[in-house]
């Protein structure tokens, strides 16, 4: 009997290490896929990062708990919301909303504790800061339902999984700057282009249950516009830079970042579902090279 399975998790994994009781709620959880909190953890680092850290290395492991956690809610939060439709779709019928193997209540109680852990992390940042971040609550609670009502959902969850850019700059600094709201645009296009690559693995499943998604509505155009948002985003992260460091040579630290989408780009293909989530999870190192790039730029420009 393999109920305790979904799809992209092995029950010799890190799941199938846990007790049988925990494993639907890890599963839940993401626990065995950390690229959803690389994702969402980079515009945090890179924003204190830019802002020249100033002492406050520890907000960098705090951030990282914080984006863990509240990835975790957020994907608890979504099967909630989702249960119904995932029953619909082959790769997330056996998820354990839509398996019945855990209750909607069950489900509310993790979201809870999660969120619990996230106040200890809020508690640790700046009160300009911790405003920011309670503000990314309204747009997390609104994202499940924006694949319902738009053919843009990623537009919506690039507004989410970059909300760290805006709060990391405050919380080195004390204050909101716009080195982070330009920090933050940026990021948006670079979630629009990786979530479109994510969501051409479920084109066909998205057809059938109504779904919308950035990949559909691109066809197959989408090598192309996967490629815009990574030069739109490329230029907002530029335009951070220059508002930190104008110094022509500062730019040259966004170049690794840029020839790794590049390559993104020039292996997007619409009819490869795994291709584009193997480019999609690739973007964890996009993250880290942008992230060394901006600590260059932002420790050479504290005074």
């Amino acid at each position: 009997m393999a109920t305790d399975l979904v799809p992209d998790s092995e029950r010799t994994g890190l799941i199938g290490a846990l007790p049988r009781a925990m494993r639907p709620y890890a599963s839940l959880m993401r626990v065995d896929r950390p690229i959803g909190t690389w994702l969402l953890y980079w515009p945090c680092a890179w924003s204190v990062a830019l802002a020249g850290v100033r002492g406050h290395w520890m907000l960098f492991a705090w951030l990282l708990l914080g984006a863990f956690v509240m990835r975790s809610a957020g994907c608890v939060y979504n099967d909630i919301v989702d249960k119904d439709l995932d029953v619909r779709v082959e790769r997330t019928k056996l998820r354990p909303l839509a398996s019945g193997r855990v209750s909607v209540r069950s489900a509310w109680t993790l979201v809870i504790g999660l969120s619990l852990v996230g106040l200890v992390v809020l508690l640790q940042l700046g009160r300009v800061a911790q405003a920011l971040a309670l503000l990314s609550l309204a747009p997390v609670a609104a994202y499940p339902f924006m694949k319902r009502i738009t053919w843009w959902p990623q537009a919506w969850l690039g507004l989410v999984f970059s909300w760290g850019a805006l709060v990391g700059w405050p919380a080195v600094t004390g204050e909101f700057e716009l080195p982070a709201l330009i920090l933050w645009l940026g990021s948006i296009f670079w979630v629009i282009g990786y979530d479109t690559l994510y969501a051409i693995q479920d084109i066909e499943d998205d057809a059938l249950v109504g779904v919308k998604s950035s990949a559909r509505a691109m066809g197959d155009r989408a090598r192309l516009g996967v490629g815009v948002c990574y030069a739109l985003a490329l230029v907002g992260w530029g335009a951070a830079i220059w508002l930190v460091r104008p110094d022509p040579l500062a730019l040259l630290a966004l170049l690794p970042a840029a020839l790794h989408l590049a390559r993104q780009v020039a292996k997007t293909d619409p009819a490869d579902g795994s291709g584009a989530l193997a480019l999609f999870r690739s973007n964890r190192f996009t993250g880290l090279l942008l992230f060394l790039g901006f600590l260059a730029v932002g420790l050479s420009s504290v005074e």
